[in-house]
């Protein structure tokens, strides 16, 4: 897929209020078909609030699987189209539906960004495996910023200080942070078949979170695929790559910013101010309701 916005030659789009949450077409168009996605049993959705180490999973995922058994993927087809985007529709160019509905791997690794009711029902019926990711909102926050900047098929960030008031106020593509985390949060207290995680975590100590996502898929793999994955998947190696840095997705100018920036736990004390961070804690305070759900802002 290369989207070219010349040739899409349109301005960026405008949130709307869909079944309660902002999006913006490119997410509602193909809305339907989504929703009548034929899930098969051993696929695995990978689901985030955009902006919280989708990518990384996703490559994580791809090398325990298929790393050994399928190396060329690694160096001829890039990551959104090993793991497509299911929500994303542009008319003519990419359906990722479409690509998902034709992945040729098994088990089908398969992204999205919806909350989780809006996940399509097969899923759940399929008794699918899905793994969440979920990342501190400062740093989410500010991630999600620089990827506005830079996204032609996102509304437009405008400046820092009115895109931190509009993260307060969930008047985000995919709506609100608090939502998002938490409704994944409690889905996990009712489908075993769960496997919620935390960046910071991932940031921490990637091996160990390797080996807790091998217990959960059930996978058994020797010491020198592990290697090979920890080496991969490395945040310098990931954005050197160009299968998984998204380099080759014209729809994003890298020039603004990289699609991969800085990876890092803690970047967003270089973009709060006092008074932001003050208000930020006073707002996680308000509405971060369930004493269960911990998020670190450092490690």
């Amino acid at each position: 897929m290369s989207v070219d916005p010349e040739k899409l030659n349109v301005p960026r789009p405008e949130l709307f209020d869909f079944h309660g949450v902002p999006m913006v077409h490119y997410f509602t168009d193909n809305w339907e078909n989504v929703q009548n996605f034929e899930a098969r049993p051993d696929d695995i959705l990978i689901a985030t609030y955009p902006k919280a180490g989708t990518t990384w999973v996703s490559y994580i995922l791809d090398l325990l699987y298929f790393g050994q058994t399928s190396p060329e993927r690694q160096t001829s087809i890039p990551i959104y189209e090993r793991v497509p985007f299911l929500d994303l529709f542009v008319p003519d160019v990419f359906s990722g539906k479409d690509l998902a509905d034709n992945l040729p791997t098994t088990p089908r690794l398969i992204k999205t960004h919806f909350p989780v009711q809006f996940v399509p029902k097969s899923f759940w019926e399929q008794n699918c495996r899905i793994i969440y990711v979920a990342r501190n909102g400062k740093d989410n926050m500010v991630s999600f910023f620089h990827f506005d900047t830079m996204n032609s098929i996102e509304p437009e960030a405008g400046s820092w200080s009115s895109y931190f008031q509009r993260f307060l106020k969930g008047n985000m593509l995919y709506g609100s942070w608090y939502d998002h985390v938490n409704g994944w949060w409690k889905k996990k207290q009712t489908y075993p078949k769960l496997h919620y995680m935390f960046y910071e975590d991932l940031s921490e100590d990637t091996g160990r979170e390797i080996d807790k996502l091998c217990s959960f898929l059930g996978l058994s793999i020797s010491p020198e695929l592990k290697k090979k994955v920890l080496s991969g998947v490395q945040f310098d190696n990931m954005k050197k790559n160009q299968m998984a840095n998204y380099s080759t997705l014209s729809v994003m100018d890298m020039k603004i910013s990289p699609f991969m920036r800085k990876g890092k736990v803690g970047d967003w004390k270089n973009h709060f101010t006092v008074a932001q961070n003050e208000a930020f804690d006073e707002d996680y305070k308000e509405k971060m309701k369930d004493p269960t759900l911990h998020f670190r802002n450092e490690i």
